[in-house]
């Protein structure tokens, strides 16, 4: 299909222009509509509703603590994300990290 763009004129430009623009709208709705039915598809086969797959939230799992605070042994750090204030306190004491493992 060859349109010669040249010879058109602004409005059929301007109409060619939007009924593309509808068409591809139309064309990625049909997807995601082909998508959405393949995606309920597999969790049925799985034995799930696609409900309770959007709300199932990833596991995190439990990461042992390394280091316990001498004063308070309910006191613990992982050794993951920001130095608790009793981890910093140590430090500056003089004490090390590996004197604070459990």
């Amino acid at each position: 299909m060859d349109i010669d763009l040249e010879k058109m004129s602004l409005r059929d430009l301007r109409d060619l222009r939007n009924k593309i623009e509808k068409a591809i709208s139309t064309y990625e709705g049909r997807r995601k509509r082909e998508a959405l039915v393949a995606v309920e598809s597999a969790a049925r086969e799985f034995g799930f509703s696609l409900a309770e797959l959007a709300t199932a939230k990833p596991g995190r799992s439990k990461v042992a603590a390394k280091y316990v605070n001498p004063e308070d042994p309910d006191a613990t750090w992982t050794g993951r994300g920001r130095k608790p204030r009793w981890v910093q306190e140590a430090l500056d004491s003089g004490k090390t990290l590996e004197q604070l493992e459990i």
